[in-house]
């Protein structure tokens, strides 16, 4: 198993480098972009994330002993972890309709591609995409879900729109990332104290970073 290595990294310097400016304000959603960043936590770009996902310090997800399937893979791809029981989260992509495809922070270790995802960046919307390598689709909030599965995470589109878009933030001083649907303006939480099948789902359902529902870990699933 290869051996993790943490590293606080420095936003400050990866925005300088790469022109990043964002509000310092509080602000509602705005209809026509990302919403303002919440109060100590800055909007991340994609040079400022190859930056960090490129550095020789940064995070490592640690295979599973014996499973090589993603040594090869680019910065770009992640994995990611919750800070608030420490699990990857993976895409559920045997359970059945209505949810299949769900994200589930539910794995003690990185396995492979259940666990991996891509960012992808849109320089129009200066948003990202995460596209699940379980199964090749987009995440996307199920907004008109009810109950307590409304706004749940679903790997299911095969396109992008609103409902698969996410801006993502940084606070350098906990060192976690913080992810925020597009579709409602609410942040991403893991759902810590579900059972059963949504136990551990992920839910865009936070109007804020409140603590470690909302905070999560990046690694880099690179050589």
């Amino acid at each position: 198993m290869r051996r993790t290595t943490s590293v606080l990294l420095s936003l400050s310097a990866l925005l300088a480098a790469s022109a990043l400016t964002v509000p310092t304000a509080v602000a509602a959603p705005r209809a026509d972009g990302p919403a303002a960043a919440p109060a100590g936590w800055e909007a991340v770009d994609a040079t400022a994330l190859a930056r960090i996902t490129g550095d020789k310090d940064a995070l490592r997800a640690p295979l599973a002993e014996g499973n090589t399937a993603a040594a090869a893979a680019e910065p770009e791809l992640l994995a990611v972890q919750s800070a608030r029981n420490s699990r990857f989260v993976a895409t559920e992509k045997n359970y059945a309709e209505p949810n299949t495809g769900l994200q589930r922070a539910r794995s003690t270790e990185f396995g492979g591609s259940w666990e991996s995802y891509a960012f992808e960046w849109d320089e129009a919307t200066q948003t990202y995409a995460l596209r699940s390598l379980a199964n090749n689709r987009y995440v996307a909030v199920e907004k008109n879900y009810t109950g307590s599965a409304q706004n749940v995470l679903r790997a299911r589109s095969t396109s992008v729109g609103g409902w698969e878009r996410f801006v993502l933030y940084y606070n350098e001083t906990l060192d976690r990332w913080a992810l925020q649907s597009t579709l409602n303006g609410l942040f991403v939480a893991m759902e810590n104290g579900y059972t059963g099948s949504l136990q551990y789902a992920l839910r865009a359902r936070s109007t804020d970073v409140t603590g470690s529902w909302e905070e999560f870990v990046l690694y880099d699933i690179g050589a």
